[in-house]
């Protein structure tokens, strides 16, 4: 092969690689070296705008679909959606019927003379104040017992700071060793809303009748 037939294959060599990388460059386009390098996954990942907005949304909703229990006052429930926006877990169905069964127990307890099952059910002013209605009957014990179910409904709902108050009126027929009482008694609970514990404490009581066989007043 002589020298002139050689660099004539080099040179159609050459032009044939030019012409393929100029085919390369048209079908692909340039890359710069600033392009954004495509993560897998990205078309599938929700934005933040279709994330956030059907939230509160549902968070909304959720706030609006607070049902009041039979015979509370319809004005208490702004106040009632307010603590609930506050404290998540707060339904005042089952507000209401842990008040109930803290009622049948602070009672029985204050009946029977021994309050040691209620310690963290009320506060040291009202164990302070049942202790001494108590002390002064000389500790007896009272044979009382509540008839039925007793009723009880939300008479107020007010949020101070972190604080929250819900007062409950109850009635309950209650059975002594004379005959039958009407028990109606206001009281008050209250409940910390950043506590890990779920649980509220009586802080103030009210009773509607002067009767020894009841727990005696005690403001907060």
């Amino acid at each position: 092969m002589s020298d002139g037939t050689a660099w004539v294959e080099i040179v159609l060599l050459a032009m044939l690689a030019a012409f393929i990388g100029l085919r390369l460059v048209s079908v692909l386009g340039k890359r710069t070296g600033e392009e954004r390098p495509q993560q897998i996954g990205d078309s599938f990942r929700p934005t933040a705008e279709l994330t956030t907005a059907p939230r509160r949304q549902a968070d909304r909703a959720a706030r609006g679909q607070l049902v009041l229990p039979p015979g509370t006052d319809a004005s208490l429930l702004p106040a009632l959606e307010a603590i609930a926006a506050v404290d998540p877990g707060f339904a005042p169905d089952r507000f209401l019927a842990g008040a109930s069964t803290a009622y049948a127990m602070i009672l029985g307890a204050f009946w029977s003379g021994d309050l040691s099952g209620i310690n963290g059910l009320v506060s040291d002013e009202v164990h302070e104040n049942l202790a001494g209605a108590v002390a002064a009957r000389g500790g007896a014990s009272l044979e009382n017992r509540i008839l039925g179910t007793p009723s009880a409904m939300i008479e107020d709902a007010e949020q101070v700071g972190q604080m929250v108050e819900l007062t409950v009126r109850f009635a309950a027929r209650v059975a002594t060793a004379e005959g039958q009482i009407e028990s109606r008694d206001v009281w008050t609970f209250s409940r910390h809303v950043n506590s890990s514990d779920p649980a509220w404490v009586l802080i103030a009581t009210d009773n509607e009748d002067d009767s020894a066989d009841l727990p005696p007043d005690h403001a907060a």
